[in-house]
């Protein structure tokens, strides 16, 4: 039989090989279009982040050669400007929603344990994040041979700190209880001083006192909200039946903010592109600040790689025993726009969202610690402030050994007798050296979420199997009696009794039962 004769079997064409080699790439060709559509589907929100960091560095280098004036320059950042008030705008509703259903549905118990190793797991890393920080001023020595540099030549302005130690705590102590609710969601309390006459010396000379006064600074009092609200959705929790109402109000709040979280995320990528390009345009001598302060910025950005690539990934893989940086690939879009925005704050609406959907973190968790976290900057005091510290003290050639107890001192400079001025310098960096350390606050953030969720899991796991134990004893135990009274039932002395004179019949039987 002939291939054609083959190919018609009943009156019907049948393929032959080389059609069926043709059908078969057709439709592994298209399931590579589909795996490849689906990847975009997927990641377009992460592509399109990307894509406009690096357009906007173009865009920036551009403009950059057009000698814009300052107010052309503010008109050329306002879309970024836009996607900053709009992320600051859901940050509110957001955090003390979030919080209030958080705390509303975890029992206190659950509550206390998962606060108790979320501050566990902060102070370690902060420890060590200050612990590297100290190690590569020492070694890298950035303040050595930098001396000479005048900061009169980078048009920079002396920076002032005369805050005490002792009103910082207090002024924290203070924002913890706000005064008025309202009033915290855009103004936080802050000490100022003013000088007071007490009277006169002997040579008639008037005394004065520096005396600390209360004022109002611009500023969301995040920290009374954040307390308010926990402690708030705990009292709801409490009040039982009665708090359902307001705790399915909170929940739907909350589901609503989301949503409009979802929205404002298409925005950031035309944001963060004109937000990056604004930054370049501003740039002056940069040059000149990279080549003075190049090995404090490589110090500085050193430490924040070996401890967001290297240490708190180990932290999470020790805890997990899962792979961290596939729990960190879920979250490139918060990254980017933590690099691009230089705010934890800002990036809270897009990290909460994708730790939840991405990552499968549980909502309760990962809304109850970065809404705390995100206004905390713990890797930024651990390495800002340590090779800062260290910075000046090799600037202006002072004992760099006392620098190393500066790690348990206030987090600036005056606070070990360190001159202020010098500051300058880093905050005309700071602009560079800020946006890796958003990146590492912001990964252990996320990281510290994943590893409470897990131990959450891991809880929840053992409490189900102890119910299932007890209820396989108790099932143990019905067996047993019921057997037990089968067996009464069977050798009851008043069947045996009945029976003993009886012939053994189905009649006498059934006469005695």
């Amino acid at each position: 039989m002939t291939m054609e004769k083959k190919s018609e079997i009943n009156g019907h064409a049948m393929p032959s090989s080389a059609s069926t080699d043709r059908i078969l790439e057709k439709g592994a060709q298209k399931s590579f279009l589909e795996k490849l559509m689906e990847f975009l589907r997927k990641n377009l929100l992460v592509i399109m982040t990307v894509s406009g960091v690096l357009v906007g560095v173009g865009l920036g280098m551009m403009v950059r050669n057009m000698n814009l004036t300052k107010a052309q320059m503010t008109y050329f950042a306002f879309p970024g400007e836009m996607l900053l008030r709009m992320l600051k705008m859901i940050i509110l509703p957001l955090v003390v929603c979030s919080l209030i259903s958080g705390a509303a549905s975890l029992d206190t118990r659950s509550l206390g344990k998962l606060g108790g190793i979320a501050v566990a797991y902060f102070l370690v890393t902060t420890l060590i994040a200050s612990g590297i920080g100290v190690a590569l001023a020492f070694i890298i020595k950035p303040g050595v041979g930098a001396g000479a540099l005048n900061t009169n030549s980078l048009g920079l302005e002396s920076v002032s700190s005369n805050k005490e130690t002792t009103d910082s705590f207090l002024d924290l102590a203070r924002n913890l209880f706000p005064a008025n609710l309202v009033a915290a969601a855009f103004r936080s309390y802050a000490t100022d001083y003013k000088m007071v006459a007490v009277g006169n010396n002997t040579n008639g000379t008037t005394l004065y006192q520096k005396v600390p006064v209360g004022t109002e600074t611009d500023g969301m009092n995040i920290l009374g909200l954040v307390l308010f609200a926990m402690v708030f959705g705990v009292a709801l929790r409490k009040l039982g039946d009665e708090g359902e109402e307001l705790i399915r109000f909170f929940n739907a709040f909350n589901e609503a903010t989301m949503v409009l979280v979802s929205w404002i995320m298409w925005y950031i990528p035309f944001g963060i592109m004109f937000l990056v390009g604004s930054k370049i345009v501003e740039m002056e001598d940069v040059v000149l600040l990279v080549t003075s302060l190049g090995k404090y910025i490589f110090a500085s950005i050193l430490g924040h790689i070996i401890h967001g690539g290297i240490v708190l990934p180990l932290i999470y893989f020790g805890f997990t025993r899962k792979n961290p940086f596939s729990f960190l690939s879920g979250l490139i879009t918060p990254f980017t726009t933590a690099f691009a925005t230089c705010s934890s704050s800002a990036t809270l609406p897009s990290m909460i969202k994708c730790v939840e959907e991405n990552n499968g973190v549980d909502k309760r968790i990962s809304r109850f610690i970065l809404s705390h976290r995100s206004h905390s900057e713990h890797g930024r005091s651990g390495h800002f402030q340590c090779i800062a510290a260290v910075f000046i003290a090799q600037l202006n050639n002072a004992e760099v050994t006392a620098t190393a107890s500066s790690v348990g001192a206030a987090g600036i400079p005056a606070g070990i007798g360190l001159p202020t001025n010098d500051l300058s310098l880093m905050l005309a960096v700071d602009w560079i050296v800020d946006r890796t350390t958003t990146v590492v606050n912001v990964e252990g953030d996320a990281l510290g979420a994943g590893i409470l969720h897990h131990i959450n899991q891991q809880e929840m796991k053992k409490q189900q199997e102890h119910q299932q134990q007890q209820g396989g004893e108790l099932a143990e135990v019905r067996v047993e009696a019921v057997a037990n009274v089968q067996a009464e039932e069977e050798t009851s002395p008043l069947v045996t009794h009945q029976t003993k004179g009886l012939e053994a019949t189905p009649e006498a039987i059934e006469s005695v039962l």
